[in-house]
């Protein structure tokens, strides 16, 4: 499955970390963010990493070149930072079928195999990893409401006065249904085109969305403190992993069982329509495109 990366952002809240480098290249625990996002994908099973860059995009480029860990890497140029939905358009040529996306400013210690195993099983055109989060921080992400079956029936971004504490967070599977959805979203208040009004038609085309409740953690690295938060949970991660190193009484049976439960079927695969052309770029590595980094 392919995997997209959306690393276009300026970082504005996260300067004085921003002022040089891209946000996805900010170090969170000795690596940088779009590391940690590559490395999690790859874990999945990414048979591409598709990478929407912007500000500072030679940054991105030059580091990783045309592939990481044996996965090859394409580069999409979003020429002005839109929104994820804009963003999503610029890919649109590269995707063959079913695809992960994952936002290029988010870490995860978390359960992202269930999110692309429900896809698969239940044949949704989309699925998103959700959080429930005190309720006072709902107003930052895009908020949803779910019925009983787990299937998203509604989403707003960053409301007022949100409806629930269940967010979603930065990753996602769809099927191509998406860019369709894509093309047809008008520019939000933000001035932005929103993902979230793209799945609300999806909805309101009665396509299936599915939220998967998150077991673990993700952090949003969106300002300084969220970043020294980041690296407070990979440490203690890691301090846990030293401490439990010399006493491992894992079954060996039970984990096999486990790994097969997050295991992708790779056969699996949904045809959809998409309309309307943009015009995107690609960015070849390891040299960036001429027309300089996007301001």
């Amino acid at each position: 499955m392919q995997a997209v990366v959306i690393a276009a952002g300026k970082g504005t809240r996260l300067r004085p970390l921003t002022e040089d480098k891209p946000k996805g290249m900010v170090e969170v625990d000795g690596k940088p963010i779009l590391t940690r996002c590559f490395e999690a994908l790859c874990d999945l099973g990414a048979s591409e990493l598709i990478v929407v860059v912007g500000y500072l995009k030679e940054e991105i480029i030059s580091h990783y070149g045309d592939e990481f860990e044996g996965v090859p890497i394409t580069y999409a140029h979003q020429r002005e930072q839109l929104g994820i939905a804009h963003a999503l358009l610029t890919v649109e040529e590269h995707i063959d079928d079913d695809f992960m996306m994952m936002l290029g400013d988010n870490v995860f210690d978390a359960n992202l195999g269930d999110v692309v195993n429900r896809q698969r099983e239940e044949r949704a055109d989309a699925a998103f990893l959700a959080e429930a989060v005190p309720y006072e921080e709902a107003d930052r992400y895009g908020v949803c409401d779910t019925n009983d079956y787990g299937e998203i029936t509604a989403v707003v971004e960053k409301p007022d006065d949100p409806p629930t504490n269940l967010v979603m967070t930065g990753f996602y599977t769809f099927t191509p249904a998406i860019f369709h959805a894509c093309h047809l979203v008008q520019p939000s208040g933000r001035d932005e085109y929103e993902i979230t009004d793209a799945v609300n038609l999806l909805l309101q085309s009665g396509r299936t969305i599915d939220a998967i409740r998150m077991d673990g953690w993700r952090v949003d690295v969106g300002y300084p403190e969220d970043r020294e938060e980041a690296e407070r949970r990979f440490q203690d991660a890691d301090a846990d992993d030293i401490g439990t190193a010399d006493s491992d009484t894992t079954d060996t049976d039970a984990t096999d069982a486990d790994d097969a439960s997050t295991a992708v079927d790779a056969d699996a695969g949904t045809d959809a329509d998409t309309a309307i052309g943009v015009e995107p770029e690609t960015v070849s590595a390891p040299a960036a495109s001429d027309d300089g980094p996007t301001e």
